[in-house]
């Protein structure tokens, strides 16, 4: 590609990222409050997440006030792009941002042996940053090929408080007992559990198209193409299954059959690819017996409950496995060991676990109204905490909240939009 075509692009895309931050309502992340650390960590950082949870505009907003030197390798006008082209990009970022002090590269590893140009980069000291749509892909060949330290980072779709930032709602916890700002609180996390939190979707007025060609766009480029996939149609249909599925154990052998599909080993790749591109997440079960561990099907979840409801019309009725989702998704972007623990005929949805202490047991469910649902819940806790030897009980509802105290231990009662904006208190 010739430098006179690579720097028109680059100028574009130059004047798109300026036009972007100076948007009037762009959400800091919180992760910028770990910015210092996360520029100083090294040669190189890694920004991994969905296609479009913000990866670019965080980027951005980490080098505010920095010289860097920008290429968008997600750009239509860039297909066709080899590592041969890589040294006149460099040539062209230098003429056009002199002692630059960065580098961001989005979505480079859309060119085939990115890993050895940037490589090449680190070994003269370039200060660089990459974003990814692909864990696997970057994290394989960043322990394999990359010099010296880096770190890597996950985006996420905006969390509930970010959510709120957007829409312009400040919420200090004690508006939690003024009735009207409770009610505006709970009415914004009800448009948050149906719709979900990518952030060019919120303020989009044809929202479940747009989240409709967002899946559309990660099948195809982030998975299809990736991973050389040939029957793309069955791709997608195995991929809204899961979908439709989220917060549900999943059977491999049915997936097998429903897809008519002669290699289990197929599913498994699909999944994995799914996976891999951050579309889906799967939960494994706890047991101390690894063993035991790989016999128990895997539960599903989706990075993002507006993609739920947008494929999925058997979803957006089923608040209780919407919440479940949310709560999922909260729990991986703080950084949890997750998973489900099931013993004989009861099941708690989520154990966390930091290093060999498992931290915490919770249970999801839409309402504990019901006398029979609350005392299901409360003996499934009541017993994994026995076996487990765990003592931080939670159950999350809809909007239900209290304690519990049953055989000396408390059980607390979360509505999820409490949840979500302060944690578990202490």
């Amino acid at each position: 590609m010739n430098r006179i075509a690579i720097k028109e692009i680059l100028l574009d895309q130059r004047e798109e990222i300026k036009s972007i931050l100076a948007h009037n309502n762009l959400i800091p992340r919180d992760l910028m409050s770990e910015s210092d650390k996360i520029l100083q960590s090294g040669p190189a950082k890694i920004i991994n997440g969905a296609r479009r949870c913000g990866k670019s505009t965080f980027a951005h907003q980490l080098l505010a006030g920095k010289n860097y030197g920008y290429t968008n390798f997600d750009d239509e006008r860039l297909i066709g792009v080899t590592t041969k082209d890589l040294n006149n990009f460099l040539e062209v970022l230098n003429e056009i941002n002199p002692n630059f002090e960065y580098l961001l590269f989005d979505e480079i590893q859309n060119i085939k042996g990115w890993e050895l140009f940037i490589n090449r980069l680190l070994r003269k000291k370039y200060n660089i940053i990459i974003t990814g749509s692909n864990s696997k892909l970057l994290s394989k060949e960043l322990a394999t090929h990359l010099t010296g330290r880096y770190i890597t980072v996950e985006l996420y779709p905006f969390y509930f408080k970010e959510y709120l930032l957007y829409k312009k709602v400040n919420i200090h916890p004690d508006d939690f007992y003024i009735t009207e700002k409770r009610a505006n609180l709970k009415r914004h996390f009800e448009e948050y559990l149906k719709f979900g939190g990518m952030p060019e979707a919120i303020g989009y007025a044809k929202r479940n198209e747009y989240l409709r060609e967002l899946f559309d766009k990660i099948i195809t480029r982030d998975v299809a193409t990736r991973y050389n996939i040939k029957y793309v149609r069955d791709l997608k249909e195995i991929a809204l299954y899961l979908i439709s599925n989220s917060a549900s154990k999943i059977s491999l052998n049915k997936i097998k059959n429903i897809f008519e599909v002669k290699n289990i080993h197929t599913i498994k790749n699909h999944i994995e690819y799914l996976e891999n591109s951050y579309l889906i997440f799967q939960l494994n079960p706890f047991s101390f017996k690894l063993k035991e561990q790989l016999k128990q099907q895997k539960k599903i979840y989706c990075i993002d409950n507006g993609l739920i409801t947008s494929l999925s019309h058997s979803m957006t009725s089923d608040y209780g496995k919407l919440i479940e989702n949310l709560i999922f998704v909260d729990l991986k972007r703080k950084g949890n060991e997750i998973y489900y623990y099931s013993c004989g005929n009861y099941e708690v949805d989520f154990m966390t676990q930091k290093g060999r202490e498992i931290t915490d047991l919770i249970q999801v469910s839409f309402s504990i109204s019901d006398d029979d649902t609350k005392s299901r819940e409360i003996e499934s806790l009541l017993k994994a905490s026995d076996k487990l030897r765990c003592n931080n009980l939670t159950i999350i509802t809809l909007d239900e909240e209290g304690e519990e105290k049953i055989k000396s231990k408390t059980i607390k009662i979360l509505p999820a939009w409490k949840f979500l904006f302060q944690g578990i208190p202490s």
